[in-house]
């Protein structure tokens, strides 16, 4: 089962003409509202995907400062978004 980015990546590409940027600038606001929440889950599933990638550094004991540089994210930052302390 391929799963929602698979599906989303299965969408014909638009040639590049120049003339139009494809996407939300060539969509009505009915097609973007439509469309919209499986952008959303797109980026749910990258986020827990990502969170996974930092969770095996971090238990390989790579420290914060060197997860946030290769995200372009300072130490704190990255400590925040990924540590799961408050």
């Amino acid at each position: 089962m391929r799963g929602l980015c698979g599906s989303i990546l299965d969408i014909p590409a638009q040639p590049a003409t120049g003339a139009e940027i494809p996407g939300p600038y060539t969509m009505t606001g009915e097609e973007i509202l439509e469309f919209l929440p499986r952008v959303a889950a797109v980026g749910a599933q990258v986020e827990a995907n990502l969170r996974g990638w930092v969770q095996r550094l971090r238990d390989r004991r790579v420290t914060w400062a060197r997860i946030g540089a290769a995200l372009g994210m300072t130490r704190q930052s990255t400590w925040e978004r990924f540590s799961g302390e408050e």
